[in-house]
């Protein structure tokens, strides 16, 4: 079913990945953000470090079909879930690198454009990583779902290495209850993009 979804667009629903419990997964409309704000190309290497589901990964891969995604993934369960939904979407511009970032970066090609979805405790390494790998006019686009995420990015992703935008986005979706209809918010997401001058 994957292979002949017809739409070129992002935002693939998220009922259409497969899903492991305890792995966490870049929802629908949070993607389709990042991916707008990352400014995608032909011919680019894409890195998504911490990529879950590899839902960025696949959309990414399919959105610009001769770039090279690499999906960087710490723990066996989700490096076994992001395997599986690149193989569903019948992807071979994916490589999945099991391993732990910044380490796991180090032999990869310099990136065009990288996502960060999880860092492991460990995004301050990253971002001084990206400092000097990062292409020129790179850009990296980070999710930040809890305070601390967010404060690590906020002082390391200062001027003069590094220019900024942040956003906040707050998802509520429809959500029937008998004959009634609510609305039912999910976790507001910061969404910081950075890049070099």
């Amino acid at each position: 079913m994957n292979k002949d979804w017809p739409y070129i667009t992002p935002g693939l629903p998220d009922g259409m990945f497969s899903r492991v419990d305890g792995v966490p997964m870049t929802g629908e409309e949070v993607r389709t953000v990042m991916l707008a704000k990352a400014r995608l190309a032909r011919g680019q290497v894409i890195w998504d470090i911490g990529s879950g589901t590899g839902t960025l990964s696949v959309e990414a891969a399919r959105l610009a079909r001769d770039s090279t995604v690499y999906a960087i993934e710490s723990k066996p369960e989700a490096v076994r879930a992001t395997a599986a939904n690149v193989a569903a979407w019948e992807l071979d511009n994916v490589r999945v690198v099991s391993g732990a970032a910044p380490g796991a970066l180090r032999d990869l090609p310099a990136p065009d454009r990288v996502f960060i979805g999880g860092s492991g405790g460990r995004l301050v390494e990253i971002i001084n990583l990206l400092a000097d790998r990062l292409q020129p006019g790179g850009r990296l686009v980070l999710s930040a779902v809890t305070v601390e995420t967010l404060q690590a990015a906020l002082q390391t992703l200062v001027p003069p290495i590094w220019q900024r935008e942040i956003i906040q986005l707050a998802v509520v979706r429809e959500r029937s209850l008998g004959r009634s209809h609510l609305w039912q918010a999910r976790n507001p997401v910061f969404l910081i993009t950075a890049w070099r001058e």
